[in-house]
């Protein structure tokens, strides 16, 4: 009986160091973070693909649709460009859709509802190939050319009004995740080798 509880602990820690190291692995993307996948109204601070511009995707990540009342699509480019719904390569209309990437490259995401794409309810997504995957390290934000400062209003310098500290980007919110979690998991396997 001894034997059996000690197998049941050894495959239960093992189940345990293999979920955590998924989740190190991947991240879930909030596709609208707080409006969700909806029809835009032309009052959003960005369009879906700014977002995903501004986001770093790789193989084993998620992206989460929240909806009502829709679908989400994953077509090809041709039926992107052209909103064609008539076609998909999968449909989700369950409201609470995950999509894990599974290949690098471009993934393509349209409304089901008729409409609702040629709106700007549409995604581009572009998976890193691992290859280009690099340590979660912060590089510098480039500084603005004289005329980008001058269209935004001031150079940037010591005379700006801009005194407090960059925003944090998404990016920025994932490299720390990265550190925490892979930290965390490195004291995991140090407590299970001991064990």
């Amino acid at each position: 009986m001894a034997s059996g509880t000690a197998v049941t602990s050894k495959i239960l820690k093992n189940v345990l160091f293999f979920s955590l190291m998924i989740s190190v692995i991947s991240y879930q993307f909030e596709v609208g973070e707080e409006t969700g996948w909806v029809r835009p109204t032309g009052n959003e601070p960005e369009t879906y693909n700014e977002w995903a511009a501004r986001n770093r995707f790789r193989i084993g990540d998620t992206l989460y649709f929240k909806y009502q009342k829709d679908s989400v699509l994953v077509v090809n480019s041709a039926d992107y460009l052209n909103c064609n719904t008539s076609n998909p390569i999968s449909k989700f209309d369950d409201g609470n859709t995950v999509f894990r990437f599974d290949r690098s490259g471009f993934f393509y995401f349209i409304s089901g509802q008729s409409g609702h794409c040629k709106s700007g309810q549409r995604l581009i997504v572009r998976v890193m190939h691992p290859s280009e995957v690099e340590s979660p390290v912060s590089s510098p934000s480039p500084v603005p050319s004289p005329a980008e400062a001058e269209r935004s209003g001031g150079d940037g310098g010591w005379d700006s009004d801009d005194w407090g500290p960059p925003g944090i980007s998404s990016t920025t919110r994932l490299t720390v995740a990265s550190y925490f979690m892979t930290a965390l998991a490195g004291i995991l396997v140090i407590l299970y080798l001991f064990m």
